[in-house]
């Protein structure tokens, strides 16, 4: 409707132009008008002929005889020129006579501009209200939502968790004839991807109730009371809804809830505290009684505010996990459903996609529908999503590798296959499903894909295995080649085994230096890390050293496995059964 408005402006403006223009033709064809001498004209006056004279400050006079014929002659400025003209009963007028040809055409010239000029007044004070008005909230609005619990595959004690929150906002009444209090405010929490979102629609379209989403960077601007202002609306706009109940969905909320400065720095004076207390202030101040829900999502449930998660605010926290290989069988046949599939095992891709988390699974499924539709595939195949996995994971395989040298070509196969038999030595419940030496869209030379197991916790020797599987490429490059020729392949592995040594010996009390204590707590105290660096060297050196040891022992079996690599350029986990024994 905007745009049809918009459109019309056009109009006015075509109409201005277009009568400018012919005003511009007549007057280019007024200016032929003929000349004639002053004696000619002083004939025609003498013999009665001449009609009327147009006298002005210009060279020039026009004549216009009873004939209708005009002429141009000399002014000739005399003081009595008009007083005898007028005796001779000549009309005399001071300006030139519009040409009623011109009169229409002038019309529509000054109408349109006058238009023109108004619907331009009227966009522009609506364009300054809108500058001006740096206070109006964009929440979108879903008054019918049609996603409910069916479309959440998985999360069970997620959706166990707020049953009867849906309950509620189907019957108020019902909990308050008990005097129960329900929840003012959900905190969902969990890894990027888990279905938080989904989850919230999910509540607000079970219960029939329109659902009012926003980002907690809606509420982040430079101008104090903002971010305040917005949070008031948001909660006006909720509670004047036609059905009077509502979910209010509040994404990343971290952005706005994290931890207020105490009595130094701020004082709670800066834009973000005071949206934090406008929000405070809301849900302290509306009746739980009324049928809104406040539902909020993080990934960071220790960054917020104590205020937020105390009793009264949100006081229901749920942990959206990653689905578990059960929820993950679920979610993969919801993606597949209404979609044309053939010869595709369910149960084998949800043990493939360990850890992978819901949306992940989604735009794997996706992707290999794409893949079907570009091969004019009639179904979707077991195929098609192995494609889509590596290209998930690793991006798409290069198609012209005529720059990569042999030996370039070799250094790679050794990474790979040192991750490899590594990883099947140390933990042979991971089954290797894939090798390649093939490189990808994403930066990597190579590949080795695993399938981790499912664990719900991972102890010290089970961290200590998995960054002996990250050094085992870096290790057989130096079993093979020597300490002098390893190369910079090694770059990622090194950081995520840096990571999770770290992590043992600051975060998770797996180390002698801090022993039980947990570094982010003690980060305020400038502590020094050298100690902490040293220790996570020589864990790391130690684990080293038991890779090499490993690679050496398996040798033989390193450089078979390299040569068919090479011949192949990519193994599956049937070309590895026979050779890591």
């Amino acid at each position: 409707m905007k745009k049809i408005k918009n459109k019309f402006i056009i109009i006015p403006i075509l109409t201005s132009i277009l009568s400018l223009c012919i005003l511009l033709f007549m007057n280019y064809s007024n200016s032929s008008v003929p000349y004639k001498s002053y004696v000619s004209f002083q004939k025609d006056v003498s013999e009665k002929i001449v009609s009327t004279v147009y006298m002005t400050d210009s060279p020039k006079i026009r004549v216009k005889l009873k004939n209708s014929s005009v002429y141009d002659t000399d002014n000739p400025r005399t003081p009595n020129a008009k007083e005898v003209l007028l005796k001779d009963g000549i009309s005399v007028s001071e300006q030139y006579a519009i040409n009623n040809r011109q009169a229409f055409p002038t019309a529509i010239l000054i109408i349109s501009i006058i238009v023109t000029a108004f619907i331009g007044l009227k966009f522009s004070s609506k364009s300054s209200k809108k500058a001006i008005s740096l206070d109006s909230l964009d929440a979108s609005t879903v008054e019918d939502s049609s996603c409910n619990f069916k479309n959440v595959a998985g999360n069970e004690e997620a959706k166990e968790s707020v049953q009867d929150i849906v309950d509620f906002l189907k019957n108020p009444k019902k909990y308050t004839s008990y005097g129960a209090r329900m929840p003012k405010g959900i905190l969902l929490f969990g890894e990027p991807g888990t279905g938080k979102t989904l989850l919230a629609k999910a509540i607000a379209g079970e219960a029939e109730v329109p659902f009012y989403a926003v980002s907690g960077s809606d509420f982040v601007q430079v101008y104090v009371g903002v971010g305040a202002s917005r949070i008031r609306q948001l909660f006006k706009k909720a509670k004047n809804n036609k059905s009077g109940k509502a979910v209010i969905f509040i994404d990343e909320i971290d952005a706005i809830g994290k931890k207020r400065a105490g009595s130094a720095g701020t004082g709670g004076s800066d834009e973000r505290d005071q949206t934090l207390n406008a929000l405070l202030t809301e849900m302290s101040g509306f009746n739980e009684k009324e049928g809104i829900v406040i539902i909020a999502a993080t990934n960071r449930l220790d960054m917020l505010d104590p205020a937020l998660l105390r009793p009264g605010r949100f006081d229901r926290h749920i942990e959206v996990t990653l689905p578990d290989i059960s929820a993950r069988e679920k979610i993969i046949a919801l993606h597949l459903k209404n979609k044309p599939v053939d010869n595709i095992d369910v149960h084998e891709w949800a043990q493939k996609t360990s850890y992978f988390s819901g949306a992940k699974i989604e735009s794997l499924i996706n992707e290999a529908a794409i893949i079907a539709c570009k091969e004019d595939s009639t179904y979707i195949e077991n195929t098609h999503i192995d494609k889509a996995f590596s290209i998930v994971l690793t991006g798409y395989e290069k198609k012209d590798r005529d720059y990569i040298k042999d030996i370039d070509k070799r250094i790679t196969a050794y990474h790979e296959v040192g991750h490899a038999l590594v990883s099947s030595k140390v933990l042979p419940n991971e089954k290797i499903s894939k090798i390649t030496i093939i490189p990808s869209t994403k930066g990597a030379g190579g590949y080795t894909l695993s399938i981790p197991e499912d664990k719900l916790y991972q102890n010290k020797d089970y961290l200590r295995r998995r960054i002996m599987v990250l050094l085992g490429g870096r290790a057989a490059e130096e079993v093979i080649f020597g300490a002098d020729y390893v190369t910079t392949g090694a770059y990622n592995d090194l950081q995520h085994s840096t990571s999770i040594a770290f992590n043992m010996v600051t975060q998770y009390g797996m180390g002698s230096t801090l022993g039980l204590l947990n570094m982010r707590e003690l980060a305020d105290l400038n502590i020094n890390q050298n100690e902490i660096i040293k220790e996570c060297k020589c864990l790391t050196d130690s684990i080293y050293n038991d890779v090499k040891n490993i690679l050496i022992e398996n040798r033989h079996c390193l450089k078979t496995t390299v040569q068919l690599l090479m011949e192949k350029e990519t193994l599956f986990s049937k070309d590895l059964e026979n050779l890591f024994i």
